[in-house]
């Protein structure tokens, strides 16, 4: 990445323009620092105590390159829809029945493999923002660069990435809104699930979500729901513990006869864009399986 510097930057150290300016991490500073091409000055090696004069070409060696890439993600064509795309940011709303990076049983299927793909005229390496379970379809970010990546993370930790997810229910909640406070760990004699425990629990950690009833009938609810933490499973463990199962859900409720997975859809999310701070929101449409069981429950009117 190539600056020119003007009036913005003259007069600067280096390291001051990466640390307060560009906002990079101590480790993508410390990278650039020692490697042999990491920050030029018009064509000349310098260090970051170089003061910047107006005019001087600043060249930051920040392009993933091939060492960077995973050899355990293989470039795939699969169907996947991309919702928001630049240089820095890549949003995509992910089908249900797919994971989010390969695993064992799941090498060729999965939106880095779809990813890879998409991109195979660069070296690309895939940085997830935020993951959602392979049966929960919508909205999921990836950073396209390494100082993206820390920027996004940084606005994830400081709760500046906002996620709502449509959910049915499987009963009605107490309140149309609300919000629900508690303690998660994952199950001991499992490695898959998570259930509520105690705040006094060693590996207790808080999970909030607030939410806020669409339609309802008798025995059934949609509800919109934005988790302000980000706990494995939170949302689908909390309205089981309410009582409120997401519909479907065969790990923390029942099976539905009208729908394969549990109802769970990331509808919509809000974003700083990593570069230059402008709110960017997605949304992703509700699928059709999801659509198809609303009528069958009875919310065939349903709209957002």
């Amino acid at each position: 990445m190539d600056i020119i510097i003007e009036n913005n930057y003259e007069g600067m150290l280096i390291r001051e323009v990466l640390k307060n300016r560009l906002g990079y991490s101590v480790n993508l500073i410390k990278k650039l620092k020692f490697s042999p091409d990491g920050i030029r000055v018009n064509g000349e090696w310098v260090t970051v105590r170089y003061q910047l004069k107006h005019g001087d070409v600043l060249s930051l060696a920040v392009e993933d390159k091939d060492e960077d890439v995973s050899p355990y993600i293989i470039p795939a064509e699969l169907p996947i829809e991309v919702i928001y795309e630049d240089e820095y940011v890549t949003a995509v709303n992910k089908p249900y029945n797919m994971p989010a990076h390969p695993s064992l049983g799941h090498q060729l299927d999965t939106v880095a493999n779809a990813l890879a793909f998409r991109y195979a005229d660069r070296v690309y390496v895939f940085r997830p923002v935020n993951r959602l379970d392979r049966d929960t379809s919508g909205c999921m970010l990836i950073s396209n660069t390494r100082d993206a990546s820390y920027k996004m993370y940084l606005a994830m930790t400081n709760g500046e990435i906002h996620k709502s997810y449509i959910a049915v229910l499987d009963g009605i909640p107490p309140a149309d809104e609300g919000m629900l406070e508690s303690h998660m760990h994952r199950k001991p004699d499992s490695i898959i699930m998570r259930e509520e425990t105690s705040p006094d629990t060693p590996d207790a950690k808080p999970a909030l979500t607030t939410y806020r009833v669409l339609a309802k009938t008798e025995t059934h609810s949609v509800v919109l729901a934005s988790p302000i933490t980000g706990r494995t499973h939170q949302i689908r463990v909390q309205f089981a513990g309410i009582g409120c199962p997401v519909a479907g859900d065969s790990l923390y409720g029942t099976e539905s006869p009208y729908i394969v997975r549990h109802a769970l859809h990331s509808w919509k999310t809000d974003f700083p864009h990593p570069m230059t701070g402008e709110t960017i929101t997605v949304t992703a449409p509700v699928p059709e399986d999801i659509r198809a069981l609303m009528d069958a429950l009875g919310f065939s009117d349903f709209q957002l």
